[in-house]
């Protein structure tokens, strides 16, 4: 974790959720998150189990220069990369890891920026698959920001962390190779996975990630 939101957020919801996999959404109070709330969202799911934000801060609007509540989270990322943030959202709300996730996103003038999005799951009336506590900030902010919006961003790293199984002393398992910026793409390679060993463990690579589906070892 990089970012000041990030670490912010992951710090407040590891302390209110306690001996539980994840907090209530009624026991999260903003104002002890108001140094990151600008950056902070939560997303719900639909019928169809896909997330749409239910709530936004005024940095991420900034970032995409329009509303965000009620838009699709998944659609904010580019077609190869909706797989993978599908399965890191079943393993935030079926199995209550804490996904962390770098990226580039692209302006549409073709500027970049790098930017970190941390997922941590959320109960919401006694469920936990309907609700997720988020962050999402970026490394810098160039003099376009916000005049700009984001039109394109791609995964560039992500991790799965078990808070349980480290300390906030210890460094977090990382369950996926770095993510190489140049790698060329087959047509419609997406859509398939094949079988990957990452540190060992059985996964799912989708074109240039490879994906852990939860449980712990």
């Amino acid at each position: 974790m990089q970012r000041t939101s990030t670490k912010t957020l992951f710090s407040y919801w590891n302390q209110l959720r306690g001996s539980r996999s994840a907090p209530e959404r009624k026991n999260v109070d903003p104002t002890k998150i108001r140094n990151a709330l600008s950056n902070t969202f939560i997303l719900e799911a639909d019928e169809k189990n896909h997330f749409s934000f239910r709530l936004a801060g005024s940095h991420l609007c900034s970032t995409y220069c329009r509303e965000l509540k009620g838009r699709n989270f998944e659609h904010l990322w580019s077609d190869k990369d909706r797989d993978a943030i599908k399965t890191l959202i079943k393993a935030v709300t079926n199995d209550h890891a804490v996904a962390l996730v770098t990226f580039e996103g692209t302006s549409q003038s073709s500027n970049k920026m790098n930017f970190e999005t941390i997922l941590l799951p959320l109960r919401h009336n006694g469920s936990s698959t309907n609700r997720i506590l988020g962050a999402m900030s970026a490394d810098d902010e160039p003099y376009w920001f916000g005049a700009q919006p984001i039109i394109d961003q791609r995964i560039t790293g992500l991790r799965l962390i078990w808070p349980d199984d480290v300390s906030m002393d210890t460094s977090f398992l990382d369950v996926s190779t770095h993510i190489d910026q140049d790698v060329q793409f087959e047509e419609d390679s997406q859509l398939f996975a094949t079988p990957a060993k990452v540190h060992g463990v059985n996964a799912r690579r989708y074109a240039h990630l490879a994906v852990i589906d939860g449980g712990r070892n």
